[in-house]
């Protein structure tokens, strides 16, 4: 059972000393843009995984997670679409059309439309094709069956095996009413 300390106590230099030490991070850190994949995608070319993994956060949004649960969602669902020789082409045409339609709507590719009001409206134009309801229901599994992710989440993993939630963390929430 994990124990949860709801009082946490930061002091003035404590939290100076986290705050700069974030922002030194983050002044280094790679743009969104520019992070690789660890291996190319079986059924999709490089420039093309910007727009599936921006598509990807648009449909899941999640502001504190690292583009690498992304892209290691992107890569899940690239290599199922690989497995069967009639949608090996789904991701590379669905993102040629993601990007047709965003340029038809707002006159530039995809990832460069910087509002996120303005990506889902084009994502809305395109809800009805395979390729959006291919990426919609494989994300689902994809991003949210990453063990490394539950911890970000506050879920600490089944249970079954400890004799189940009702004396583990059954009570552990302190966000409801």
């Amino acid at each position: 059972m994990r124990m949860v300390d709801k009082a946490t106590r930061l002091g003035r230099r404590e939290f100076l000393r986290t705050t700069a030490s974030a922002a030194a991070v983050v002044a280094v850190a790679p743009t969104v843009s520019g992070e690789a994949l660890a291996e190319p995608l079986k059924t999709v070319a490089s420039p093309t995984v910007g727009t599936l993994v921006q598509m990807a956060r648009d449909l899941y949004p999640h502001d504190a997670l690292p583009n690498k649960f992304y892209q290691t969602a992107v890569a899940i669902i690239d290599t199922q679409v690989a497995e069967s020789p009639a949608t090996i082409n789904l991701l590379a045409d669905g993102a040629a059309e993601l990007d047709a339609a965003a340029k038809k709507l707002k006159g530039m590719p995809y990832t460069a439309i910087a509002n996120e009001a303005d990506r889902v409206a084009v994502l809305r134009s395109i809800e009805s094709t395979p390729f959006f309801s291919r990426m919609r229901s494989g994300m689902v599994t994809a991003l949210y069956d990453q063990h490394t992710l539950w911890v970000k989440f506050g879920y600490e993993g089944p249970s079954f095996e400890n004799g189940g939630y009702l004396h583990r963390g059954f009570n552990d929430l302190d966000w409801l009413p």
